[in-house]
């Protein structure tokens, strides 16, 4: 007999390798199926043992069908007491592509009036239909108008093992599952006895088809209900020698298991992982507990470390998963060294966060979404460099690289102005200092020295500006710096601002500088926040250091509290206020690193200065750049700051809005 498998898309090659294995005389691909031969053993162990189908059909037949009448007629040359009793329960599945009737509701009731009217014509009854476990399940498929009529084997879905009573937020089918585990070659390093670790484990689908692929055990044994089994032409003895024959492989199967184990963070998912292992029939079998990826570690040098993260389309969490993969990665590189690994997301760039290069790489699709599986070996050869100096370099190596002769010449002023500056600045700044101010209008950056780093950041380009134009003149830029400051290219920062919030609770992606024999922690990576030194402000930055001693000094948005340790250093008592905590931090640790003391406060200014009655010498303000706007509001706003002045005080405002006019 000819049958037809149907799968997820993706899986079609792993289900016709798999059919052969089980008997099949022939088995060849289609778009979601595979066509094969067999006599019914073949099919029934198709229901029962294939990890990755999700219907078995036997096709009855074939005719065109442009109309219902067609539909109809053609319905009733086959012979459905053949097939049901005629008190039997039926139901129909109708899919339909580029046809006539479209409608599939209507089509399924045609077919269901041509079965039953043949029954009551014959016998003057009529099978009934049911929804749920039926005698005979019938599957439609109507394509271009050509219409197959098949019985469905399977009665519904094979991925429904009968274990996942209880699922998380974005379950994983079981048989898709099973082709991440197969394209991993779990069934071979379960062989040589190697371990299995999901580190966010979910529901435990991975955990518990990786199990019974392991222990050999049938993906179909603990159905109760199949499409065949009250169809008038199933053979009950095949069918219980196949059952027999199961139990006998997974009782055997189970005692060779390896160890197999999964974690995640949430309790919930924990619970109900337990619930499923325990009705999959693998109860102290797999070991599941609470834990972070941030946690996870190596039980065994040799393992299998398979996982399903969120990929963004499931869970809404994407501004937050760039961090998790790059976790990932670290994790893998730093504790999993000599195991295998294996990846599905549905967000491909997600995945090149990670930093190790795939040894190969499978299209799939989880329901609609089309995703990808990762498969690595962990080894240090396959380590791809993720640290923001590496990116800099590749960065600045693909520039380079695209740079044509004409470009060249387009960047000539630029270079020529920079190696100008670089000549008259050096000579007069210490070791950090601006070279470079947006002083041609078609390359508006500034350029910042900062001991052995260089900082670009970009200025925001006017509408007037065609956005290709500008990311060109950038590349522009990061081509010729290297040759034009005598600098490495992994030195080279192009420092981004971004509002969007980021997961940063400290301060070990910063980098230490000198300037003047003082120490100071700055941002050339993170985007959410500035670096955090001004080497534009030098001029007052010598004035308080030349002014302070003796002086009180208050430091009204601090940032990163340079300002506050330029006074102290010079003599001066002095109050930082911040207004947030990580800022705080920061101010901190930059007095830490220089071993002064000052206070530090995270308080709301507006609040803060109502409650004051202390007067200050010396009061600087660096506005903030996007939440304050000084430009109608400075006379009530400079009001307020003089208050807070003594008699012969002196205020120092730095203000980024060109402008303002005081």
């Amino acid at each position: 007999m000819n049958f037809f498998a149907t799968t997820p898309k993706g899986l079609e090659l792993l289900l016709a390798e798999e059919l052969r294995e089980l008997g099949a005389a022939s088995a060849s691909e289609k778009l979601a199926g595979v066509v094969f031969s067999g006599d019914l053993e073949v099919a029934y162990k198709a229901c029962l043992w294939s990890r990755f189908a999700n219907r078995i059909l036997l096709p009855l037949a074939t005719f065109k069908a442009e109309t219902p009448d067609e539909l109809y007629s053609g319905v009733q040359t086959i012979l459905w007491d053949e097939h049901l009793e005629v008190d039997g329960t039926l139901t129909i599945h109708f899919v339909s592509s580029h046809s006539q009737i479209s409608h599939t509701l209507f089509g399924a009731q045609k077919v269901k009036d041509a079965i039953v009217d043949q029954f009551r014509e014959k016998y003057q009854k009529r099978p009934s239909v049911a929804d749920e476990n039926p005698d005979l399940a019938i599957h439609v498929y109507l394509q271009r108008d050509q219409a197959t009529i098949s019985i469905d084997l399977s009665g519904e879905s094979l991925h429904k093992r009968g274990y996942r009573l209880e699922q998380g937020a974005a379950p994983l089918k079981e048989n898709l599952a099973a082709a991440i585990l197969t394209r991993a070659n779990w069934k071979n390093l379960s062989a040589e006895k190697k371990m299995l670790l999901d580190p966010m484990c979910g529901s435990g689908t991975l955990l518990i088809e990786g199990a019974w692929i392991a222990a050999d055990i049938a993906p179909g044994l603990m159905r109760d209900y199949f499409g065949f089994l009250k169809w008038k032409k199933h053979d009950e003895t095949i069918w219980n020698e196949l059952i027999q024959d199961a139990k006998l492989r997974r009782e055997k199967g189970l005692l060779t298991l390896p160890k197999i184990i999964g974690w995640d963070e949430e309790p919930r998912a924990i619970t109900i992982s337990f619930s499923n292992i325990e009705r999959a029939g693998l109860k102290g079998k797999i070991h599941v507990e609470k834990k972070s990826l941030a946690e996870a570690f190596a039980p065994e040098p040799q393992g299998l470390f398979v996982t399903n993260p969120p990929y963004g389309e499931r869970l809404g969490e994407f501004p937050f998963l760039p961090k998790l993969y790059e976790l990932m990665g670290e994790k893998l590189k730093k504790e999993f060294a000599g195991w295998q690994a294996a990846v599905f997301t549905g967000n491909p760039e997600l995945g090149k966060t990670m930093g190790l290069r795939a040894k190969k790489t499978y299209a799939l699709f989880n329901g609609a979404i089309p995703c990808q599986l990762l498969l690595f070996d962990v080894e240090s050869q396959y380590f791809v460099d993720r640290s923001p100096e590496a990116r800099n370099a590749r960065r600045i190596f693909k520039a380079q690289k695209s740079l044509t002769e004409s470009d060249k010449k387009s960047a000539e002023m630029f270079l020529n102005r920079i190696k100008k500056n670089l000549k008259k600045i050096k000579s007069q700044h210490g070791s950090c200092f601006r070279i470079y101010d947006a002083d041609l209008p078609e390359y508006a950056v500034s350029v910042d020295f900062y001991n052995d780093y260089v900082c670009v950041q970009e200025y925001p380009a006017p509408k007037t500006v065609d956005p290709t134009k500008a990311a060109m003149r950038l590349n522009h830029i990061l081509a010729v710096l290297p040759d034009a400051l005598a600098i490495p290219p992994k030195q080279i920062f192009l420092k981004t601002f971004s509002k969007d919030h980021y997961d940063l609770n400290d301060l070990e992606n910063f980098y230490k500088i000198t300037d003047q024999g003082k120490t100071f922690l700055i941002n050339l990576t993170e985007p959410q926040y500035p670096v955090g030194f001004l080497p534009d402000q030098f001029v007052i930055q010598n004035w308080i250091r030349k002014n302070s001693q003796g002086k009180t000094f208050l430091n009204l948005f601090s940032h990163s509290g340079e300002m506050s340790v330029v006074a102290s250093a010079s003599g001066a008592e002095t109050t930082s206020l911040c207004e947030n905590e990580f800022y705080a931090e920061w101010t901190r640790q930059n007095f830490s690193l220089n071993h002064l003391t000052g206070k530090v406060i995270v308080a709301d200014w507006s609040e803060w200065i109502t409650k004051q009655k202390s007067r200050y010498d010396i009061i600087f303000i660096e506005l903030p750049r996007s939440t304050f706007h000084l430009r109608k509001a400075h006379p009530e706003f400079l009001a307020d700051i003089s208050t807070l002045l003594s008699p012969q005080g002196q205020l120092k405002i730095v203000n980024y809005d060109p402008k303002f006019k005081p």
